[in-house]
């Protein structure tokens, strides 16, 4: 039943890029100002409409998101909502709202109520200052579950203001909990996220469940509307025991919540009830692993009343957690899957060799069937009631727009509803890469792409740079990335490829590093390094090679060990497992994914720290890090730069300031991820 794959077989390199045109130019980094980004399609519960979030860079250097509408049949989509701030939109399960987080007028975010045949948007709820995370619409209509953390009174606008007048100093940030901060959401310290039940005819909020001890709940109505699921872990120790996450169902008349039984020890989440009330699917997998790890994280599925689960993903070696990294839209670091209107199958994404797929399965267990193929980064909204669903699809050349599918037979039929970004990238030189397999000296093979400058002339020499992601366990692929082409339309031969420790090519793949970088990942960049220096477009004297996080680690690494890279860029990195073990806002357990910790045991840690082998360092090196970076601490860089001046290597610093984030490449304001490019 399932789709056969067709082999991926090495690419030609395109000395050949698309015909000029009398405007054409090549791509610069004042070019991010142009794009509008497409995110979060909804369809009607009809199909006959999608609301979508659009994303743009507004005249005061910030991101304004607006809603947008377009009609599935007739297309010609238009902006829908005129805030700037408008996100998450939801349908009403009768069709007749819409409703959507905004936050209007600079003031806190609040749920707001639109007809779906437009008009003035409403204000729904009066949340205090804080976050809302997610929402969700009860089946009968009448509530919308939502998850809200308030901020700390010591932190509030109103109390900053005050101490501005008042001239009293910023209050120090206390806590009992190792779990007090996440990068890119700032100090939280205690703050957790709480459902709440909104009540849809008054707007009056009421408290439901805020037992989570980290307050990473997942949430989903019954289809009678009358209970709600909750992932959940209500340990002391949650952030170090996540296969204590268990799944409670709560009813909403008694307020009494009980755990489903029968399930397996590990992390859940994402749950998802299906429409004929039978199931409840989650994302897990069995073990002491939390979400970041080597293993495959797997679909569940589980009987609401008898208990116990079993693995859908049985027989096959794909992970839900495989994400393709790009630049230029929002990488949902999370897995995505939904039941059929019939509740007889799941649908869910799939990442795999660097593209990501829609797959589905029997609910009662069998061979995944892949819907669709191609080289795309593609991102699921929903399903509607007559199997139609919302996608938004980016390529290496081209950036999301949505498109509306449905199954027919097996493939997934699309029609693209939006055009919002061709007619400018109709006068834009964008090079196409080409794909080829590289075979390590230990015979393990990977992937990797090769992109040439738009205007590269057959005979000719170019420098090349050599990018490694972050993560490790993500993938680069299919979307498009804004830097690779900037840097191609400087004259450079990009180069970036999945080496051993990326997601997307089965779990040996990714597990080859566990507890062990600058091993099986340092053959695979070495192979890649002699692969670009082979090919005769290339200056062979001038290959440089660049990377964030893991990606600064391994171009550390790569200094560290070797004197033949005629530069280096090391963003955001990580230089010494030592130091970060306690410095990130997911402290380095001992003993869980590094072998020992860093105060008694750091030996391991230390092997496997790029600083240790700095002493060999001679390449010139830009480094760059944000002060916000709460993932890897600016210190990892302050070392780098360090040892690199004291030893009177060329290099340079770059200190974003701390209101941006690790992050800061994709997400920080405009201004700077421009003058960073």
């Amino acid at each position: 039943m399932g789709q056969k794959r067709k082999k991926t077989h090495d690419g030609g390199f395109l000395m050949k890029q698309k015909k000029k045109t009398p405007a054409s130019r090549t791509i610069t980094p004042e070019d991010l100002r142009n794009f509008k980004l497409v995110g979060d399609p909804q369809l009607s519960v009809d199909g006959a409409r999608v609301c979508f979030v659009v994303k743009k860079v507004g005249k005061k250097n910030d991101y304004q998101t607006s809603l947008w509408m377009g009609d599935v049949e007739k297309g010609r989509p238009r902006q829908f909502t005129q805030g700037t701030k408008d996100s998450q939109p939801r349908w009403s399960p009768d069709g007749s709202e819409l409703a959507f987080i905004s936050s209007r007028d600079e003031t806190s975010p609040q749920v707001f109520l639109i007809s779906s045949e437009g008009g003035e948007a409403r204000s729904l709820t009066d949340f205090p200052e804080g976050t809302i995370a997610e929402m969700r619409w009860s089946p009968t209509g009448k509530q919308i579950g939502v998850l809200f953390r308030e901020t700390a009174t010591p932190f509030t606008k109103q109390a900053t203001e005050d101490r501005t007048r008042s001239g009293e100093s910023t209050p120090p940030r206390e806590t009992d909990n190792l779990w007090y901060r996440m990068d890119g959401d700032g100090y939280f310290l205690d703050a957790r996220f709480k459902l709440f039940l909104v009540d849809v005819a008054s707007g009056e909020h009421e408290l439901l469940y805020d037992r989570d001890t980290l307050g990473e709940i997942s949430f989903d109505f019954s289809p009678d509307g009358r209970r709600i699921v909750v992932s959940t872990n209500r340990d002391k120790q949650a952030l170090l025991k996540p296969w204590k996450d268990e799944l409670r169902i709560i009813d909403l008349k008694s307020r009494h919540s009980r755990a489903i039984s029968g399930l397996p020890a590990g992390p859940k989440s994402h749950v998802a009830w299906s429409p004929d009330g039978r199931w409840i699917a989650y994302a897990g997998r069995e073990g002491t692993d939390g979400s970041y790890s080597v293993e495959n994280l797997e679909l569940f599925i589980c009987d609401p009343r008898r208990g116990g689960s079993r693995s859908l993903s049985t027989g096959e070696d794909y992970c839900l957690l495989a994400v393709t990294i790009a630049d230029a839209g929002e990488a949902a670091f999370a897995p995505w899957f939904a039941f059929t209107p019939d509740s007889s199958r799941l649908m869910m994404r799939v990442g795999h060799h660097g593209s990501m797929q829609l797959a589905s399965v029997p609910v009662d267990g069998g061979e995944w069937t892949f819907h669709t193929s191609g080289e795309y980064d593609q991102a699921f909204g929903n399903l509607s009631d007559n199997g139609r669903i919302s996608i938004t699809r980016s390529s290496t050349t081209s950036l999301a727009e949505v498109l509306v599918g449905q199954l027919d037979g097996d493939r997934l039929k699309c029609r693209q509803l939006t055009r919002l970004n061709q007619r400018r990238f109709a006068s834009l030189e964008i090079s196409r890469p080409s794909t080829h397999w590289i075979t390590s000296e230990d015979g393990h093979r990977f992937q990797a792409w090769v992109m040439m400058p738009p205007r590269a002339r057959a005979g000719r020499k170019y420098p090349a740079v050599i990018q490694v992601h972050g993560g490790p366990h993500a993938q680069y692929g299919c979307g498009f990335f804004h830097e690779f082409q900037v840097l191609a339309a400087a004259g450079y031969v990009v180069i970036y490829s999945n080496p051993r420790g990326s997601k997307g090519y089965g779990r040996d793949h990714c597990a080859a590093i566990r507890g062990c970088w600058g091993t099986a990942d340092w053959v695979d960049v070495q192979a890649l390094t002699s692969f670009i220096k082979q090919q005769k477009f290339v200056d062979a004297e001038r290959v440089g090679i660049m990377g964030g996080s893991y990606g600064g680690y391994m171009t550390n690494w790569a200094i560290g060990h070797s004197d033949e890279y005629a530069g280096a860029i090391s963003d955001r990195c990580v230089s010494n497992l030592v130091s970060m073990s306690g410095n990130s806002d997911f402290p380095l357990q001992p003993d869980i994914y590094f072998p020992g910790n860093g105060w008694d045991r750091p030996e391991k840690r230390w092997e496997q720290s790029p600083i240790a082998y700095f002493g060999n360092a001679t390449t010139p090196t830009l480094v760059i890090h944000s002060e916000g970076d709460l993932r890897c601490n600016i210190e990892q860089s302050e070392q780098v730069f360090t040892a690199l001046q004291l030893q009177g290597v060329p290099s340079r610093l770059v200190r974003y300031p701390s209101s941006t984030s690790h992050g800061m490449s994709r997400k920080g304001p405009p201004d700077l991820r421009i003058h960073r490019l």
